[in-house]
């Protein structure tokens, strides 16, 4: 048996506090526990937690496709030598 020191309301005090054997087949984590100064029972609530993210980090912005090498430059657009 498990056991652990929590506050007992009955006792007024800290006392050790063992889990029964579960008929949930829960072993050692058994969220049942009785008062061994009193015999008390208290329900040891477990609630799941979401996994949390970190915030994505900031995306770089898009740049355009380049040009096809055979697509003309626009007009105004320098030509880059030899082209």
């Amino acid at each position: 048996m498990s056991h652990r020191d929590l506050y007992c309301d009955v006792c007024e005090g800290v006392a050790p506090f063992e889990a029964p054997p579960c008929v949930d087949d829960h072993g050692t984590d058994c969220p049942e526990l009785i008062c061994t100064g009193c015999g008390a029972a208290v329900l040891i609530a477990t609630f799941p937690a979401p996994v949390t993210r970190l915030a994505e980090p900031p995306t770089p912005p898009a740049r355009p496709p380049p040009r096809p090498p055979d697509h003309p430059a626009p007009p105004g657009a320098t030509q880059p030598p030899g082209a």
